[in-house]
């Protein structure tokens, strides 16, 4: 099956302020449910349009989605969130998925730009929620891409028991069993994420094989660890951060141990889309295993699924000041989850830690607060709504919208210090929106979205982080012409409203 299942994916070839929603500082009290199991999906550049289950809510009832039955299954049985945010890029992203806590808070606003001395040490000051779920009882372990600063997830502030991580070859080296690699790489620095991947393994690097594919991989680990985890009587907390199906990595592969070991060439944009298809698709399909795993093992009553994204499509979302940019898939599916199908409440990744620990029943240390909000109360029905509004960012742009309305590329730095304002209304993914700067209609609308930025403190041109080696290297190309035009703007194909 392993080989068939591989070989097809490459023949495819292929507010009126801005108080931020809060968590009491402790929570006493497990959940209703007693510590159930819980698997979080975290999948690597890619925006909702890509699957089945959300396509016939975006424009043209997207064409290109991958053909997802598990996650549209695990969309139905549970809820599907139509609008959900992260940052626009990968770092900022997962830190406010494991802290809970906007950039603002953690400093960190893009892969090259955490702002203060502390960004890169974050867990000692923002608790993880492996640490979290770890000492609430769980067994926990991670597999696949970390991404987060200089604190491994494997140490004591991670919080992740086992773990099987895609390492580069400095954290390599580090292990006993350290001979020099001699794998795959995507360039010459960095190990291979797919084929012949470089992967450490609880302390230890593997050595693998040509035919060994990173994702597929990382997938059977941890359904070994779950197993483990319900052979011991432990409630278990999987987190699966895929190292795909960020780009299909073609070019030179190069490694330092052996010289140039191949050339794959380059394709069209035709063939690179369909590769990227396909690499969704088999991430279905190692879902759909997981999902049979924790019926084998006879917890699935027990188990609940959240599966999300990063950030939006590399090209055509990831670091574009947009919605589109922090637009990210959201299912949540088993337990005694009550709500059914696609919904048009708000969520972003401040909510996703909240709501483990609620689950959980997992204690926060004294004064220590999230900027989300639990979603149990929504997903088991006892409300019907969840928030106002959520909030998106990259680099100096912030996102925010309501039900009805959005604000996009708010940066002062760039010249749009109000952003770009639309009415929504029941519309999502961005077709159907109009500009509504200057219509008196929107305009109380427009000034609750701005106090609420306001709130955050964007970050200007007079930040000491411009002063900087790194920050002066980043604002360099940040401010360059191209650079500028791709981040204040939507893909070409995206545009369905007014951007002048």
């Amino acid at each position: 099956m392993k080989t068939f299942i591989i070989s097809t994916l490459f023949l495819a070839i292929s507010i009126s302020g801005c108080t931020i929603t809060v968590v009491d500082n402790i929570i006493d009290q497990p959940n209703i449910i007693d510590q159930p199991n819980i698997i979080l999906v975290l999948l690597d550049d890619v925006s909702p349009d890509m699957f089945s289950c959300y396509a016939p809510y975006t424009p043209k009832g997207y064409y290109h989605a991958a053909s997802t039955p598990n996650l549209d299954k695990l969309a139905k049985e549970g809820v599907m969130f139509k609008t959900c945010y992260a940052a626009a890029m990968c770092a900022p992203s997962r830190v406010e998925l494991v802290t809970g806590r906007y950039a603002n808070a953690t400093g960190v606003y893009q892969n090259s730009m955490w702002i203060n001395e502390r960004s890169s040490m974050f867990l000692e000051d923002f608790p993880s929620i492996g640490k979290l779920l770890k000492e609430a009882g769980y067994a926990t372990a991670i597999a696949g891409k970390w991404h987060e600063g200089a604190i491994r997830p494997y140490e004591e502030q991670g919080g992740f028991e086992e773990y099987c991580i895609w390492s580069g070859l400095n954290y390599m080296e580090q292990c006993e069993n350290f001979t020099g690699w001699t794998g795959g790489m995507e360039n010459e620095t960095t190990t291979s994420r797919y084929w012949n991947p470089g992967l450490i393994e609880n302390g230890e690097v593997l050595y693998t094989k040509e035919d060994d594919f990173g994702p597929e991989m990382c997938n059977a680990f941890l359904m070994d660890f779950m197993e483990r985890s319900v052979n011991d009587g432990k409630p278990f907390f999987t987190y699966w951060p895929c190292v795909a199906p960020h780009g299909t990595r073609e070019g030179i592969t190069t490694n330092p141990f052996r010289g140039t070991v191949g050339e794959m060439g380059k394709s069209t944009a035709e063939e690179g889309n369909a590769r990227f298809k396909s690499l969704n698709e088999y991430i279905d399909f190692l879902l759909g295993r997981m999902m049979s795993k924790v019926d084998e093992l006879g917890v699935a009553e027990n188990t609940i699924f959240i599966i999300t994204s990063d950030n939006g499509t590399a090209v055509t979302a990831k670091t574009r000041g947009v919605e589109r940019g922090c637009h990210v898939v959201n299912v949540i599916s088993g337990l005694d989850v009550k709500q059914r199908g696609a919904s048009d409440e708000l969520t972003d990744f401040t909510d996703i830690a909240p709501t483990l620990v609620e689950l959980a029943g997992a204690k926060l240390p004294p004064g220590y607060s999230f900027d989300g909000k639990s979603l149990l109360p929504y997903l088991t029905g006892e409300t019907e709504e969840h928030r106002e509004w959520i909030y998106g960012y990259i680099s100096t742009s912030q996102v925010i919208r309501t039900k009805d309305y959005l604000v996009e590329v708010l940066n002062p730095m760039l010249g749009l210090p109000e952003g770009r304002f639309c009415y929504t209304g029941e519309h999502r993914f961005s077709e159907g929106y109009i500009r509504a700067e200057g219509l008196a209609e929107h305009e109380e609308a427009r000034q609750e979205l701005l106090n609420i930025a306001a709130g955050f403190d964007p970050v200007k041109a007079d930040h000491p982080f411009w002063q900087t080696e790194k920050g002066e290297s980043f604002y360099e190309d940040y401010t360059s012409t191209g650079t500028m035009d791709k981040h204040l703007h939507n893909h070409l194909n995206w545009i369905y409203y007014d951007e002048d």
